[in-house]
């Protein structure tokens, strides 16, 4: 496939890319929260286009559930637990942002030279499209270990899980039955991961990661 039906799915799948670059950029909470809203609304417009350009039409419910849930509940409901247990809005950064930012180039190069040779045998816009998801799990991955504070680790997964679901859309798609056994996993996720926010807070008194290190080596001394 080629044309601009490939430059547009080549764009969006690369605005993940850069969404994912933004997350590692954010040194606040709540534009972190703000800009997981913003990858989730590029995955749809991505999946959505996929839909599109394949006549897949069961795609379009996998765009739906992602704009519905990941793109709008999710971030919302993320505001409100950070408002609700008065986190610290600044975040921890392990080894800074330029550092953060190397790391996720080299992970990004990393990806398309290990997905590109593995899918030589497939279109071209899907060799792309999963290479740039590879990315997009890769850089969730390091977003997760960057981070000290735990509402990060959470949009950390769930930009992770964005980048399994553009992968499997830019493949040809995904069972209907896939789709919406995740859209309830993602939900009820949110809900075990809201009560376990609330239960650290009222355990530890902070949501940081380093705060619940200090108290296990005290509890073994």
């Amino acid at each position: 496939m080629h044309g601009l039906a490939f430059d547009i799915a080549h764009f969006l799948a690369g605005g993940m890319v850069v969404a994912s670059f933004l997350l590692l950029y954010q040194d606040r909470l709540s534009a972190l929260i703000n800009v997981f809203a913003l990858h989730s609304l590029v995955l749809v417009l991505a999946v959505g286009w996929q839909a599109t350009i394949q006549e897949a039409h069961h795609l379009y419910v996998t765009a739906g559930i992602a704009l519905v849930f990941k793109a709008i509940i999710i971030p919302t409901a993320l505001h409100r637990i950070v408002r609700r247990l008065g986190i610290h809005r600044t975040l921890e950064v392990v080894g800074g942002v330029g550092r953060d930012m190397l790391a996720g180039t080299a992970l990004v190069a990393l990806a398309i030279l290990v997905m590109l040779p593995v899918t030589a045998g497939a279109d071209a816009l899907a060799r792309e499209d999963l290479a740039f998801a590879l990315a997009v799990v890769l850089l969730g991955l390091l977003l997760m270990v960057i981070r000290y504070n735990a509402v990060s680790l959470v949009i950390g997964f769930m930009s992770l899980e964005n980048g399994l679901v553009l992968a499997a859309a830019g493949a040809r798609g995904m069972p209907l039955a896939v789709e919406i056994s995740i859209a309830f996993s993602v939900l009820i996720a949110l809900i075990v991961i809201g009560v376990f926010l609330f239960r650290i807070r009222e355990r530890f008194d902070s949501v940081d990661m380093q705060a619940m290190d200090t108290f296990r080596e005290g509890r073994r001394k």
